[in-house]
């Protein structure tokens, strides 16, 4: 599975920008991002090049953060392909957390990130039924 970073963010003018001006003065890259706003903060979850180095030198600067896995699956650019994932979920009784999307960066296929309260049997359902599960960071660069 796919690690992701997981930040809280102060819900203010140029918060999420102070966090990613702190990965790229650190050189870390972006593959995949979601924010979430609460009234007083915003979670920001992202799939980074290096997940240890983001949470490390975001914690060094008073973040709260912590590094969760989660299944990315390749999808078909084609009307209708999100609701199939869905669909096989639900039939199979699997609640999912969150769910949002990221491309193949050469293949520019889209690649939904998802997380469900048992990942191991989510990824095993989805993989039964032929989806493609991404297991690492060069899979996403292809």
């Amino acid at each position: 599975m796919l690690r992701q970073n997981i930040v809280f963010v102060d819900n203010r003018v140029g918060s999420l920008n102070r966090v990613t001006s702190i990965l790229i003065e650190n050189e870390i890259n972006i593959y995949g991002f979601a924010c979430f706003d609460a009234p007083e903060f915003a979670v920001f979850r992202m799939i980074c090049d290096d997940a240890d180095k983001a949470d490390s030198v975001l914690s060094e600067n008073g973040y709260m953060c912590r590094i969760t896995p989660v299944i990315a699956v390749n999808m078909a650019d084609t009307p209708g392909s999100l609701d199939s994932l869905l669909a096989v979920l639900r039939e199979s009784n699997v609640n999912l957390n969150y769910i949002y999307t990221s491309y193949h960066r050469t293949s520019m296929i889209p690649v939904v990130i998802l997380f469900s309260e048992d990942l191991s049997v989510t990824e095993s359902i989805l993989k039964n039924n032929g989806f493609k599960i991404l297991y690492g960071l060069e899979e996403l660069k292809s």
